[in-house]
């Protein structure tokens, strides 16, 4: 008989001991940085899924798997579908989409879909006290896996008690997470509650639970060589920062300067910006991270990137979840209300696909999503509108195939690179003088996440000035400032920023929209430079600035979103009595993905699109810099 893990690594010791326990076991499971945590979740799955007592056997259904990050999900999804062999119909989701998908089956006239994240977990607590999990489809589950279980603070923290605590009689649970990665606490805004996060879903286990069960994985699989395995050995303190009772803070600070020190003493590629750099950063063959603090000094890395030819993406954000645009032109070229799956491939293969998209996923998650159409089909009308709710399957987002990475260590979390470049840290004191409420614990651990991130080489950067990058806090954008408090250079732009209700080129506009939607499909790439510029010098409405086109090689592919022309507005008018020179132009803003948007069933019907409101439109990434008046004029001239 061929065995179906014959490609997968064998179980150690520690991990056979979590995967062989019954399903009614109450578990939680302590993995550190690179000890396999993730193949060991998959074969107990399996386990569950296919014991040999059929009596102790679970059903898939009866499984749910919560994870925090998109990220964190889809890597879950794809060990599953390699290794495997008999939980492939698992459900896997994050914290929020089960909540919002909670939310919608138990009320359905709810417009969740505009509520913000936060608020649909708090309504998706109460749902679940009120009994709408056993109610729904799938009914109660027997056994709940929870990963990343560190980083549940706060309303998530919440609803993973309350979901737990209601089938505590009948529901058995793994629970797998690691202290020394916990830094999402910056989410709860208070830091007197900030501190009491840490670790608190834990210790509320161990209170909760008589019988719960402890396992530990020790063994770090990650790391290849020394300077990969440089901060392992702190990782027990790191761990263990929240058990310092009074001297947390102390103990925190001397851990982050141990790990800084230690980070000092490996190689240095130098200043980012230098030509030596750059060049390695091309030629280097295998996977690579350039590892910021914050999204400040990843929008720097990634500007100075573009600059110089480098190619690159910068990671989004934890919360976006743009949808692949394949999805959109799927859409508009079917002419049936119902696709079989040979209709769906023969589709697909009309459509240029990013790369890694495999089309029997795509038509195996679509029909998973779409299953009350009937025996091999999916339902056409249903896809469009789990694009409208936002509630497309998470596991179809595009590939994540990029060589070379720019991001955040928080949107970091849970993965892994051949090679980091961590920007060289300042210390707890410099950090002090720039943030009043600094959470030394945070960044001790955030520190250690960085550096474990890496397989084979890690090496510190010096990073490019950050210095006129600064908040504007009622929008909380980025913008580029000057020397004076009121000089105004460039801003941010941001996932919302470009119009959706209506498909660039609908009528009443000088824009074909077939030909728009084409030619952002031929033409337009992840990466491309992308322009804003002034249509006419007329606010488009009340504290707004004037509208703004987005065009590409001079060709106008969209425009810019009320959100956008408001937040412009504010970061501009310094005072009622300031006269804003509106900027002529935006430039060195780039596409970070084309995605398929909602927006007005009419428009898109009227617009020769469809009748299911879904278009292709890009999404920009970037700080933007001002051109203003004749300069813009003679520079595009």
């Amino acid at each position: 008989m061929t065995d179906p893990y014959g490609d997968s690594p064998p179980l150690t010791d520690e991990q056979r001991a979590v995967v062989d326990l019954p399903w009614d076991t109450r578990l939680l499971v302590t993995a550190g940085a690179g000890s396999g945590k993730t193949h060991t979740v998959v074969r107990r799955l399996d386990a569950l899924v296919g014991h040999d007592d059929p009596d102790e056997a679970l059903e898939a259904g009866e499984i749910l798997v919560l994870s925090f990050s998109r990220a964190a999900v889809r890597e879950l999804r794809d060990r599953i579908a390699r290794h495997g062999d008999r939980a492939r119909r698992v459900r896997v989701q994050t914290f929020d989409s089960w909540a919002y998908q909670l939310l919608v089956s138990a009320y359905p006239d709810g417009e969740w879909a505009s509520r913000g994240f936060d608020e649909r977990i708090r309504a998706a607590v109460d749902a679940i006290e009120k009994g709408a999990v056993e109610a729904g489809e799938l009914g109660a589950p027997s056994h709940v896996v929870i990963d990343e279980a560190q980083d549940l603070v706060g309303d998530r923290r919440d609803l993973v008690e309350t979901l737990l605590d209601r089938f505590q009689r009948s529901c058995g649970f793994t629970v797998v997470g690691d202290s020394a990665q916990g830094i999402y606490g910056f989410q709860v805004k208070d830091p007197v509650e900030r501190a009491g996060e840490t670790d608190r879903f834990f210790a509320w286990l161990r209170a909760s639970y008589d019988d719960l069960v402890e396992r530990n994985l020790s063994h770090n699989f990650r790391a290849r060589s020394a300077e990969a395995r440089t901060a392992l050995a702190l990782g027990p303190q790191v761990q263990n920062l929240a058990d310092s009772a009074g001297g947390q803070e102390a103990t925190a600070a001397a851990l982050h300067s141990e790990l800084r020190e230690l980070l000092l003493d490996l190689p240095s590629l130098g200043d980012l910006s230098d030509g030596f750099t750059l060049e390695t950063l091309k030629a280097y063959p295998d996977t690579c991270a350039i590892l910021t603090r914050d999204n400040r000094q990843a929008l720097a890395v990634s500007e100075l990137l573009h600059e110089n030819g480098v190619e690159h993406v910068l990671k989004r954000s934890l919360q976006d979840r743009p949808v692949p645009y394949w999805v959109a032109e799927l859409l508009r070229r079917t002419e049936s209300s119902t696709l079989t799956e040979s209709r769906f491939l023969e589709l697909l293969e009309t459509i240029p696909l990013p790369e890694g998209v495999e089309p029997q996923r795509c038509w195996r998650s679509l029909r998973a999503a779409t299953r009350r159409t009937g025996r091999g089909l999916v339902d056409v009308a249903a896809v469009g509108r789990l694009v409208a709710g936002g509630r497309f399957p998470d596991e179809l987002a595009d590939p994540e195939t990029a060589r070379l990475t720019v991001s955040t260590v928080h949107r970091a979390k849970g993965l892994e690179y051949d090679r980091v470049l961590l920007l060289t840290p300042p210390t707890v004191p410099e950090l002090r003088k720039a943030h009043e409420d600094l959470d030394v614990p945070d960044e001790a651990r955030a520190l250690y996440v960085a550096m474990t991130r890496a397989r084979e080489d890690l090496y510190h950067v010096t990073g490019p000035d950050t210095s006129r990058i600064r908040r504007h806090r009622p929008t909380g954008r980025w913008y580029l400032g000057g020397w004076k408090k009121y000089e105004r250079y460039g801003i941010q732009l941001m996932p919302d920023d470009v119009h959706r209700e209506s498909p660039p080129g609908s009528p009443g506009s000088d824009m074909d929209a077939t030909g728009t939607q084409n030619y952002l499909l031929e033409q337009v790439r992840p990466g491309d430079s992308i322009t804003l510029r002034l249509r006419h010098a007329l606010p488009a409405g009340v504290d707004q600035s004037p509208p703004y086109d987005l065009v590409h090689h001079d060709r106008v592919v969209g425009e810019a979103s009320e959100r956008f022309r408001r937040d412009l507005y504010a970061v501009e008018m310094i005072s009622r009595s300031w006269d804003v020179t509106w900027p002529t132009e935006i430039v060195g803003l780039r596409v970070d993905v084309l995605e398929t948007v909602a927006g007005s069933t009419a428009a898109g019907a009227n617009a020769g699109l469809g009748g299911y409101g879904a278009w292709i439109a890009p999404r920009i990434t970037g700080i933007g810099r001002y051109r203003r008046g004749e300069r813009a004029e003679e520079e595009q001239a």
